[in-house]
């Protein structure tokens, strides 16, 4: 049998080698294309300004989180944004800014709601907050804390619902997500978290109407403000 022969019954010719290898760096050069678009920034000279408390979200208070419990990113240019998750803390509002701070929890959403309707923005939004227990979740959220206990409804308030909506309409608008139960999450929905949080007691028919009525009204203008 020729050399053809060998090749075409159990040998891979030099043309199959080719084609494979070719593929193969084709397949790294996507990769590396991909990781070089989320990386650009990084670069001397490129990275943006930053503002000392600047917020994405008017009417919120500027308090920050720990720098151990978020990581710097460029989001949406890096990573995009499609999903707001929707937790509750197990605690009071002043607890979550404090566990928030500390640098040993590992952990921090963007935002904290008050059972009054107080914001605080402890993250920026185009920053990862390590916030849902999913790293490709945590990319590609944003993370609200809600004040109050997933066993006790008492807890979930007029003022936060309506408070809490309108930041969501907001960051809905601004990565032109919509607003549904697909794109606005609980932290239980989360894949691979052992959470249970928001829990049966929140409203979610009332939470995504509300969230429909705000994004229809007209947008607030964004502030800065620092505590």
């Amino acid at each position: 049998m020729g050399s053809r022969g060998k090749a075409a019954q159990g040998g891979v010719g030099r043309r199959a080698v080719l084609i494979g290898g070719g593929a193969a760096l084709v397949g790294v050069g996507v990769a590396a294309r991909d990781e070089l678009k989320r990386a650009w920034w990084r670069m001397p000279g490129m990275e943006k300004k930053r503002v000392e408390g600047e917020l994405d979200h008017a009417g919120a208070a500027w308090t920050a989180a720990a720098r151990a419990n978020w990581r710097r990113a460029d989001r949406p240019d890096d990573y995009t944004i499609d999903r707001i998750v929707i937790h509750v803390v197990q605690g009071s509002y002043p607890t979550a800014l404090k566990v928030f701070k500390d640098p040993g929890h590992g952990a921090a959403t963007h935002y904290v709601v008050g059972k009054d309707g107080r914001i605080a923005q402890m993250i920026r939004e185009l920053d990862v907050a390590f916030h849902a227990g999913n790293r490709d979740m945590n990319e590609r959220s944003i993370g609200i804390e809600h004040e109050g206990f997933v066993d006790r409804p008492e807890g979930f308030t007029d003022a936060m619902y309506t408070a809490s909506a309108r930041l969501t309409a907001g960051i809905c608008k601004r990565y032109g997500m919509p607003v549904d139960r697909k794109h606005i999450i609980g932290h239980v929905e989360v894949p691979g978290t052992d959470h249970t949080d928001p829990g049966p007691h929140w409203d979610w028919d009332r939470y995504i109407r509300l969230v429909r009525e705000a994004a229809a009204a007209p947008p607030e203008p964004a502030t800065t403000t620092a505590s």
